[in-house]
């Protein structure tokens, strides 16, 4: 009778653990999921609605969270945060949005474009939009513009604010002011509320964004790179604390006309 090798003996024995090994893997990835849906359904996080994007954003915003979303001009800060609208009135949130980027009008049509119609909510009065930037408005640098906007934000029912976009009130704010309000928010946060800002990174001194930074529980940092000799839109996940599971580095996306946002894998990037 042929006696079987040692390395024969070694391969029935390696094929089962690597069996055993992968469905471990998969019963483990699985619990995630139902984790991360039952998270979700139950708005203990925000989510943007993209499985993609939300899987490497640790499975969402924590709900309660301050999050700071910064950025270059042109590098996708209203359309995450967009996304993150649709995614959050989708999941039964109620939103209150400050812009000074678009009008109410404007603002529903862009989000259409993108296939990301809320204008059923705003309807509903689940979704509030108060444009800040009005055309012919003279801005005094004196008025305490932060002050009036963390006032009205606490006078609102709305379980998540968004701000888009902080700059034109923190550039010539002083450097007490801007921390003030940030801890203002954080304050709103502790009571239940999600407040998402964005902001231009030049708006804020090197030593106020290392401070605001740390403030927030979230932080979100896009920039325009060139990847392969291709020019891509990358969004760094830089903290979010209590994410459901380990967040992802940096993502690639582009922002696609009656698409939205799409994610590029980063190895076709390079490609």
């Amino acid at each position: 009778m042929r006696k079987k090798s040692k390395l024969t003996k070694t391969f029935y024995v390696f094929i089962p653990q690597i069996i055993t090994n992968t469905m471990a893997k998969e019963r483990a990835q699985n619990d995630e999921e139902i984790r991360i849906a039952d998270a979700v359904g139950s708005k203990e996080v925000l989510t943007c609605g993209n499985p993609e994007m939300d899987k490497k954003m640790g499975g969402g915003i924590p709900a309660g969270s301050l999050t700071l979303i910064e950025g270059s001009s042109d590098t996708g800060k209203s359309v995450l945060t967009q996304q993150l609208m649709w995614g959050g009135l989708q999941q039964g949130f109620s939103y209150a949005t400050y812009t000074t980027e678009n009008t109410i009008k404007s603002l529903l049509k862009q989000m259409e474009s993108l296939s990301l119609d809320v204008s059923d909510y705003y309807a509903l009065g689940k979704l509030k939009v108060y444009p800040i930037h009005i055309e012919g408005m003279r801005w005094a640098n004196d008025l305490p513009f932060l002050d009036y906007i963390s006032a009205h934000i606490k006078a609102k029912s709305s379980e998540i604010i968004l701000i888009d976009s902080l700059t034109v009130f923190v550039t010539d704010a002083s450097d007490f002011d801007i921390l003030n309000f940030f801890a203002s928010c954080k304050k709103l946060c502790d009571a239940g509320k999600t407040v998402l800002i964005t902001a231009h990174t030049f708006a804020f001194n090197e030593e106020v964004l290392t401070r605001v930074r740390s403030i927030c529980d979230a932080h979100l940092s896009l920039k325009n790179e060139e990847v392969g000799g291709r020019l891509v839109k990358t969004l760094e996940v830089a903290k979010i604390r209590g994410a459901q599971k380990t967040t992802g580095n940096v993502i690639a996306f582009e922002i696609e006309p009656a698409f939205g946002l799409r994610i590029i894998p980063i190895s076709r990037t390079k490609a």
